[in-house]
């Protein structure tokens, strides 16, 4: 077949990311229209990157015949209703976590992409990283034997504003869903019941919003196995996000990667760089991989590496989250879906 005709929708930091990449990372994939409800940032997004189109209604990227998928990189509140629409105009769909913030929305979302069958990917793009998923390799390959317990770390430099906490969801939706869709990824086993302890420790004013900037999740897999999740919204030194998967037989630790290996040894002792500053040089290789899967997947037929029910998941794991922090409980996650069927 040709090469795949992609429409963007939403031109900000993450959709201009996404745009770089097709244009200039991926084969196979033509990006021949972008839309955004702000003009200019459309108009700049395509004038930056050679996109022919640019637009202020997304509606007319659905309308177009010649577009063979859709990137949704809107806000989260627009996400649903934009995979539906793009499931109705037959549009193979990429869509940024998370699919929603409420789980009727994703179900009907999801049974909207089922009856069109057309393929949705959603944008955990941390299972696309070559050391994450040399993790998952090695758990899948039997190297530890059965897993018996999971730590995931991931802190950020610099907490987000409180404009951006009122509308996110808070930490267990907009920060740790990604290390919940890890735990999921790196143990290759469900959830089942979660237990969260929370803090204000870094800003006030994120605690007077109701939610906590620093947390830890122990988490009771269906096998039996254990994890345990820590976040925190500022960490002084970088970007940090490690893993360990302890087994029967072993263990397998991911690292932080650093900007280069050097050591610069003297009299005060070893100096090395600092970590990454912030996800989208830390994930660069990752969501460059993460569309090369999009697009393979179109190509061959296939099913998406990360699934609608990937997607909804986690989001029933931070609602479980929510409800231990706030009832000082575990909470089992059919619990908060007694329909997931895990």
């Amino acid at each position: 077949m040709g090469s795949i005709k992609i429409g963007l929708i939403g031109a900000g930091r993450i959709g201009r990311l996404h745009a770089a990449n097709l244009r200039y990372r991926v084969s196979g994939a033509e990006i021949v229209a972008v839309a955004d409800v702000f003009p200019e940032a459309a108009e700049r997004c395509a004038q930056e990157l050679s996109i022919p189109s640019a637009l202020d209604d997304p509606r007319r990227i659905l309308d177009d015949p010649q577009v063979d998928a859709v990137f949704i990189c809107t806000s989260t509140d627009t996400h649903a209703s934009l995979i539906e629409q793009a499931a109705e105009a037959g549009k193979n769909i990429f869509c940024e976590k998370p699919i929603a913030l409420d789980l009727p929305t994703i179900d009907r979302a999801l049974a909207t992409v089922k009856r069109a069958g057309v393929l949705l990917q959603i944008g955990f793009n941390r299972r696309f990283d070559p050391n994450f998923r040399r993790a998952h390799d090695l758990v899948a390959g039997g190297k530890i034997g059965r897993p018996h317990v999971l730590r995931i770390t991931s802190r950020d430099p610099e907490p987000p504003p409180p404009e951006y906490v009122k509308v996110s969801g808070g930490i267990f939706l907009d920060m740790m869903i990604h290390d919940f869709d890890m735990a999921r990824y790196l143990m290759q086993d469900d959830v089942v019941e979660v237990y969260a302890s929370g803090a204000v420790l870094i800003d006030p004013r994120i605690g007077e919003l109701g939610d906590v900037d620093t947390a830890v999740v122990t988490l009771r897999f269906k096998s039996g196995a254990l994890g345990l999740i820590d976040n925190s919204r500022r960490a002084v030194y970088g970007y940090d996000q490690r893993a360990e998967v302890f087994g029967e037989k072993g263990t397998i630790v991911v690292s932080n990667p650093k900007p280069d290996t050097t050591v610069l040894s003297g009299s005060e002792g070893d100096r090395s760089s600092a970590l990454y500053h912030f996800f989208t040089d830390r994930y660069m290789d990752a969501y460059v991989a993460e569309v090369k899967s999009f697009i393979h997947t179109i190509e061959k037929g296939e099913p998406p590496l990360v699934s609608g029910r990937d997607g909804k998941i986690p989001v029933v794991m931070g609602y479980a989250a929510k409800l231990s922090l706030a009832e000082n409980r575990p909470v089992r996650l059919d619990e908060i879906d007694p329909g997931l069927n895990l």
